[in-house]
C-alpha cells in the first residue's frame, strides 16, 4: 500500500524516533509499503518518521539494486574521509543542496527478519544510509547544509502549508454553504 510521506514542518520529522520492540508481521508488512511508497515517489531509502510513524527503522535500495531494510540501526563509525553530494529529500520535494558526510559508514541494524547484521558501506550506499539515519534523530538533510538555505527552505515550506489549509479551509466553507442550501430545498419540499 502507498502511504503519504510527510512534508518539512510535520512535527514527526523533527522527533527522536522510538525503537522499533518487535520485529513481527505488521513491521515487515510496513518494510513492504514503505519499499512500494519509496519507489512510486521514485526515492532511494525511506524512513519511518517521514510516513509519520516515529519508529527507527529505515528502507532504501542503492545503486545496487538491492533492498535493504534496517530497523533499529547504529552507525558505529564512519571514515574521516568525505565528499559531496547534491541531497534531496521525499519530504522536502524539489529541494536539492550540496552535503558533505563520511565516504563511508560501518551500521549495526535487524533486518526485516529480525535478524542481527553489520554493513560496511561506502559510496551512495553510505550516503542514504546516513541521510535515512539522521530521519530517526529528527536531523533533515538541510540541517547539515547552509544555515540560510535552511531557514529559507523552512519558511517556504511553512508558507506552503498555511496556503493548503487556508484552501482547505475555504473549500470546507464552501462545501458547507452548499449542504446547507439543499438542506433547506428539501426543507421547503417536506413542507
Amino acid at each position: 500500500m502507498i502511504l503519504d510521506v510527510v512534508k518539512l514542518g510535520e512535527d514527526v520529522l523533527r522527533q527522536k524516533a522510538q525503537p522499533v520492540p518487535e520485529v513481527n508481521d505488521e513491521i515487515r508488512q510496513l518494510a513492504e509499503d514503505m519499499f512500494e511508497t519509496m519507489i512510486e515517489a521514485e526515492g532511494v531509502g525511506l524512513a519511518a518518521p517521514q510516513i509519520g510513524k516515529s519508529l527507527r527503522m529505515f528502507v532504501l535500495i542503492a545503486d545496487d539494486d538491492v533492498r535493504r531494510v534496517f530497523i533499529n540501526p547504529q552507525i558505529i563509525q564512519t571514515s574521516s574521509e568525505t565528499s559531496e553530494y547534491d541531497e534531496g529529500c521525499l519530504s522536502i520535494p524539489q529541494v536539492y543542496e550540496t552535503i558533505v558526510r563520511p565516504v563511508r559508514v560501518t551500521v549495526q541494524a535487524l533486518n526485516e527478519k529480525g535478524k542481527p547484521f553489520t554493513l560496511d558501506a561506502d559510496g551512495l550506499l553510505a550516503r542514504i544510509i546516513q541521510h535515512e539515519y539522521d530521519h530517526l534523530d529528527g536531523i533533515l538533510y538541510i540541517d547539515r547544509g547552509d544555515k540560510a538555505f535552511a531557514e529559507k527552505t523552512e519558511a517556504q515550506f511553512k508558507k506552503r502549508a498555511e496556503r493548503a489549509a487556508q484552501k482547505a479551509k475555504e473549500k470546507a466553507a464552501k462545501a458547507a454553504k452548499i449542504a446547507a442550501k439543499i438542506a433547506a430545498k428539501e426543507a421547503k419540499k417536506t413542507k
